[in-house]
């Protein structure tokens, strides 16, 4: 888990900075009517954090786990009312939300990585299997907005 939460710190430091050269209309662009503009990507990021947060959290102590359900991801940022908001205040959201997500991580026992979880598809992954998508799919949409050169 070392290397996740290295990535993890990774970009709760760079982010910032690469969002710090972008003005508020560069990243409140659409670039088509029914997809999002680069803070409402980092919304949806913010909101993936939330989901995310409390799945990393009951795996811990569940004896049950419950199904892990999908959550309506444009629901999410149209309801969030990130393209609103100030980019700041979207930024902000996410820096600490990641560093709560960093902070579990950091603490999981080491057996508790090796636990399955159904999903609603009726797919079982591990704990370690979430946690690893969760920084995967961050960096997805991180290339989303930054472009292939994000390192």
């Amino acid at each position: 888990m070392k290397n996740i939460i290295d990535r993890l710190n990774h970009w709760i430091a760079r982010v910032p900075e690469r969002f710090s050269v972008l003005s508020e209309t560069e990243v409140s662009l659409r670039p088509q009517p029914h997809k999002w503009s680069k803070k409402e990507i980092l919304g949806h990021l913010c909101d993936s954090a939330l989901n995310n947060l409390q799945r990393f959290i009951r795996a811990q102590y569940e004896e049950q786990p419950q199904t892990v359900i999908k959550y309506a991801q444009d629901e999410w940022v149209r309801l969030m009312g990130y393209q609103e908001l100030p980019l700041e205040h979207v930024l902000s959201l996410w820096v600490s939300l990641n560093t709560q997500v960093a902070a579990i991580i950091k603490n999981i026992p080491e057996e508790k990585l090796q636990s399955t979880y159904p999903f609603s598809d009726g797919k079982h992954v591990t704990l370690e299997w979430m946690i690893r998508d969760y920084v995967d799919h961050l960096e997805h949409h991180l290339r989303q907005i930054f472009g292939k050169e994000i390192y």
